[in-house]
């Protein structure tokens, strides 16, 4: 679709607490016609989402330093943790014992999944509202294709903004950009630029079309989606530090480094990305896991657990009209050992038992007699709309 936009240069916005006087705090770097085809991609980020979330639920939390997830004493991580916690080296995927070392007086507060996504469902609802284009990553993070959309970009993103952060109270960043990729970065960079100390960083990054190798160059390698642990490591052998790096870099060689993973990268580098938006019916997986807080080797007991994920699972799977046909099986071992088995069925399913029976089975043909299991996990993908059998009103209609 041909379409003439005026866009912003890249900016970073920052929103302050009076919504009405924003608009006065966006300052502009430079500003550019283009006529041409692409895509309008918005990313949003909830910040902090479960702390936001406790925070609501209990205002007395606000300003203190906090951390959700499980107990020090039982081999808990931290979840999410307040601004106030971050403020003095506090990280989500920490061990909650390393957290309580760091800060003293941190609050631990016990994880609420279904609060989380009741929550969740209410932003994304919001989200679908402005457009079907809506790509749900995870718990607090979607994807919105708003091309085609009439109002202006920096307009509607600051009132999508606005709109969470009234009525449901929640924090968010956002991205905009001609691309996923880019707008995710976008977002990130916002989040990490913000001078808020203690509070939501409120970020609004929109990167211009044309603008999106200039854009992520001077980033650090390791913001570049693809690029975990490992390849960081190996770039850092080759003098790589910036996304720029990567891009001026012989793509053939990172091919030769990298295999094909090293022709996405130089793509990644350059901004380009033509991934589409995928709406839920195109949803990858519905899963549960656990982790124990002693390892497990008792049958009955995993399998006491597989089964309430297995119909956990159903019931989300159910409750959004859904189904699928692999069934996916997840198992660690005290040694941090993790497997995953799959098995597919020979017709898509939402119902518990048939999603349990066939994990208990991948279970049984993996695991060692008395093998000891830290973390057991269970999904379903290959989703799509079920397929019924007509039924009598069916007939009738």
């Amino acid at each position: 679709m041909t379409k003439t936009k005026q866009f912003h240069g890249e900016f970073v916005l920052f929103l302050a607490t009076d919504f009405v006087s924003r608009l006065a705090n966006i300052r502009y770097i430079n500003t550019i016609i283009v006529q041409m085809s692409y895509r309008t991609i918005l990313h949003l980020d909830l910040d902090a989402f479960y702390c936001s979330v406790e925070e609501i639920e209990n205002p007395e939390l606000k300003g203190k330093p906090f951390a959700v997830g499980g107990k020090p004493n039982e081999r808990g991580v931290v979840a999410s943790c307040s601004y106030a916690a971050r403020a003095v080296g506090v990280r989500s995927a920490m061990p909650m014992s390393k957290a309580i070392q760091l800060c003293r007086d941190l609050i631990i507060v016990s994880g609420r999944h279904k609060l989380y996504s009741e929550y969740s469902e209410k932003v994304m609802s919001k989200l679908k509202d402005l457009t079907p284009l809506v790509e749900q990553i995870s718990i607090d993070e979607a994807f919105l294709d708003i091309s085609n959309l009439d109002a202006d970009p920096t307009r509607l993103a600051l009132d999508l903004q606005a709109d969470i952060r009234i009525e449901l109270q929640l924090p968010s960043s956002l991205g905009i950009a001609s691309n996923k990729l880019v707008a995710k970065i976008a977002t990130e960079v916002g989040k990490k630029s913000s001078n808020r100390k203690n509070e939501p960083p409120y970020g609004l990054t929109i990167v211009s079309y044309g603008n999106e190798a200039q854009f992520l160059n001077p980033l650090p390698a390791d913001m570049l989606w693809g690029v975990g642990p490992k390849t960081s490591a190996r770039l850092t052998e080759l003098g790589i530090k910036t996304i720029g790096d990567i891009a001026n870099w012989p793509q053939q060689e990172l091919i030769n480094l990298f295999g094909e993973h090293g022709r996405e990268l130089w793509f990644h580098a350059q901004g380009i990305d033509e991934r589409p938006i995928v709406t839920e019916y195109e949803t990858k997986s519905v899963s549960q896991e656990t982790t124990f807080n002693v390892d497990i080797n008792d049958e009955k007991s995993l399998e006491k657990t597989l089964r309430e994920q297995a119909f956990d699972v159903a019931k989300q799977l159910k409750r959004n009209d859904l189904a699928g046909k692999t069934v996916k099986l997840k198992i660690r071992l005290s040694d941090f050992t993790t497997f995953t088995r799959q098995t597919t069925l020979a017709s898509a399913t939402n119902d518990g038992d048939e999603i349990f029976n066939a994990a208990v089975q991948l279970l049984k043909n993996v695991r060692k007699p008395n093998q000891a299991i830290r973390l057991l996990g269970v999904g379903v993908s290959g989703i799509g709309a079920p397929i019924r059998q007509l039924g009598l009103w069916d007939l009738l209609e």
